[in-house]
């Protein structure tokens, strides 16, 4: 992450002031003047908590569980500041036209509230998609203090501010600060869109994958349409009203997740070498924000003396090329309770051959999943963990898809050129260590699971690659 020298105060108040008046080059016309940067929250008056859009200079803002204050409580520049509570989300509803190279947002905690954690958040497709900018923020005291970001130049981009921390505690935010190499930026799109009903999807499904497949090479990582180009193996959809099969969609991974057993029930991903980079392991275990405020959150302490460990489905170690690739896999909503033996050693030998396989020139497209009830970890048996709240799956599978680095991967997949290593491991403390002794087919995991495994083929490849079972040898 690149960090910039914050622009004094003057500057940033004189650039409230500016408006970019343009004049129509082919009619002569006036054109309404362009809302610029930064957002004050000066016009707005939005007094209560309830969920709403409110129309503010750069455009409209939807407001979850925030307001705008005004009280003597609200430590403010000027008259008035946003103000959140709980897990209360502040989200632009139009975009930065491209160029933004730096972002601020200037936090205080309200009144004399206790601290609390809260992450900027970035869409480069108009609200489809979000990804984490930076690390998590913890803020407190009574003090406006500004914390910088680094924007995504080459894009239109829109924020979102997410409390997720201190459900008694309240924060304030002024001074939201977009800045591009020749100044402000500028707001586009200022209608905003609408937000969706209740009970409909806020973030839609990514698009259905098509027949052209990524390019893989040491630089880009990986493309988060890469993350389902093999299918959506139980149909999820990114409905809250959906909580046993709700899609998860996230730059690094995408999940179909299971709230009421508190874990997901697939995870897909693709890793070519531009996502194994230098950055550490973060170790951020933390509950997922961009989770459905309906669904129980699960932390780290609902594994806290269990006996089995936090696995990751996408592991830490196929996402190295930035901390914020690598922080995403801490998320809970990644994490299925894992007996010891099968995390520490099976499974860490698979990702370990994994990764290695791409290092020598191949691409990985991988689905993790689970199923069953009841697992043995290093305290014995056990089916569920906090009070029933997470289920211990009985059973953990795998499916690698390597091909060599190359376009078109479904239509290369599909000619018969990649390989396909399938595993279904216990979920057990006495597993043994060799992971290709677990070696099966997809089709019998489909069969155990339920599942519908590389549902993007066409069916007559997809019959054919589900069918064997791997050697365990690299060709």
């Amino acid at each position: 992450m690149r960090f910039f020298f914050l622009p004094g105060a003057l500057a940033l108040l004189a650039c409230s002031q500016n408006a970019d008046t343009r004049t129509a080059a082919t009619t002569g016309q006036r054109q309404t003047p362009a809302a610029t940067f930064p957002e004050t929250f000066e016009a707005g008056t939005k007094g209560a908590y309830t969920e709403a859009d409110e129309a503010l200079t750069t455009g409209p803002w939807h407001f979850q569980d925030g307001l705008i204050g005004s009280t003597a409580q609200d430590h403010k520049d000027g008259q008035h500041a946003a103000r959140l509570r709980g897990l209360g989300r502040l989200t632009m509803q139009f975009d930065a036209a491209a160029g933004v190279r730096q972002i601020t947002v200037s936090a205080a905690a309200y009144g004399t509230d206790g601290p609390s954690t809260w992450e900027l958040w970035l869409s480069r497709d108009g609200g489809g998609h979000w990804q984490r900018a930076g690390a998590p923020v913890t803020t407190q005291g009574p003090r406006l203090v500004p914390h910088t970001f680094a924007g995504t130049a080459g894009e239109p981009l829109r924020l979102e501010i997410r409390k997720t921390s201190g459900p008694k505690t309240r924060l304030n935010f002024d001074d939201v600060v977009l800045t591009t190499a020749t100044g402000p930026a500028v707001a586009v799109g200022g209608t905003g869109t609408a937000m969706p009903a209740p009970g409909a999807p806020k973030h839609p499904a990514p698009p259905a994958p098509t027949a052209q497949g990524p390019t893989t090479a040491p630089g880009p990582a990986t493309d988060p349409g890469d993350n389902l180009l093999l299918g959506n193996p139980s149909g999820a959809t990114a409905d809250p009203a959906n909580a046993t099969n709700y899609l998860l969609v996230r730059p690094q991974f995408t999940s179909g997740y299971n709230a009421t057993r508190g874990i997901p029930v697939w995870t897909s991903w693709h890793v070519g070498r531009g996502d194994l980079g230098q950055s550490p392991r973060q170790n951020d275990f933390r509950p997922d924000p961009a989770l459905p405020r309906q669904f129980f959150q699960v932390t780290p302490q609902s594994y806290s003396g269990s006996g089995f460990d936090k696995g990751h489905n996408c592991p830490s170690g196929d996402r190295t090329a930035s901390l914020d690739d690598n922080s995403a896999t801490f998320l809970m909503s990644n994490m299925v309770p894992q007996a010891p033996q099968n995390n520490q050693q099976t499974w860490a030998h698979l990702e370990e051959y994994t990764r290695a396989q791409v290092q020598r020139g191949l691409e990985a497209y991988v689905l993790m999943g689970s199923y069953g009830r009841g697992g043995t970890g290093k305290n014995g048996f056990a089916q569920t963990l906090d009070q029933g709240r997470v289920t211990v799956p009985a059973r953990i599978w795998k499916v690698v898809v390597f091909l060599p680095e190359g376009p078109d991967d479904l239509r290369r997949i599909a000619a018969g050129q990649a390989r396909v290593v399938a595993i279904d491991t216990p979920n057990d403390n006495s597993i043994a260590p060799d992971w290709k002794q677990y070696l099966t087919s997809v089709d019998k995991i489909e069969a155990a699971s339920g599942l519908d495994l590389l549902s993007a083929l066409p069916p007559a490849a997809q019959a054919q690659l589900q069918k064997v079972v791997d050697s365990g040898r690299a060709n």
